[in-house]
């Protein structure tokens, strides 16, 4: 692979701080949202924003993912039915008592209106090989590479100005089956895009302080 010169200009201790103030006012105001409106959302975002999710790291820049972008009113119906089936599961016999007790003031259940409601769907693929010529082609970190892959999904979903909830019906190998991915593509992480619908409320959450979650060495 051939390299090629890596062009920075580095900001001054001032941008450089301010700028950091700036995203951190940003990305605090990011949300999980679980009401969201029809309202439509161009095909052209949604691929803006499937870009730059790939541009994320990866082991050996394997890029062990596919990102699967569902408009399709019948397909997101499916998908909500599916979901709903197993999330009806989890909340009546396979979460523990302690688990539900967590998610009680949080609101949630095992209704997922926001599956058909919302316009576009992007799930997420993870790809423990590729297939090359028929042959297993392996790869690297790759539960690390497709969290990273989706993160800058969702800090850029929010900073164009959308909204989206990470979600995760387990188990999720229904999404194969309905999307007719192959096998060895595996359901990661199924986030709904779109904006959220009017007068939508979130719980008053509190974030654990930088105290709480950073050590600094100096």
């Amino acid at each position: 692979m051939n390299h090629i010169p890596f062009h920075h200009v580095p900001p001054s201790r001032e941008d450089l701080l301010k700028t950091a103030m700036e995203q951190y006012n940003i990305m605090t105001t990011r949300r999980s949202i679980r009401e969201f409106s029809d309202k439509p959302v161009d095909k052209s975002v949604i691929s803006y924003l499937i870009q730059i999710a790939s541009s994320a790291p990866s082991g050996a820049h394997k890029q062990p993912w596919t990102f699967c972008a569902v408009s399709d009113h019948t397909l997101k119906r499916d998908i909500r039915i599916a979901a709903e089936k197993e999330e009806y599961e989890n909340y009546h016999s396979r979460m523990s008592e302690n688990w539900k007790e967590d998610l009680r003031p949080l609101g949630t259940d095992w209704h997922k209106p926001f599956l058909e409601i919302a316009p576009w769907l992007i799930i997420i693929f993870k790809k423990p090989y590729d297939l090359v010529e028929e042959k297993k082609s392996p790869n690297y970190y790759v539960m690390e590479s497709v969290g990273i892959a989706a993160g800058f999904l969702i800090n850029a979903i929010h900073q164009v100005g959308l909204v989206t909830l990470t979600h995760t019906p387990s188990p999720m190998n229904f999404l194969n089956t309905i999307l007719d991915r192959p096998s060895h593509e595996k359901p990661f992480l199924l986030c709904p895009v779109g904006y959220p619908a009017e007068h939508t409320s979130v719980p008053d959450l509190k974030r654990k302080s930088l105290e709480e979650v950073a050590v600094f060495y100096e």
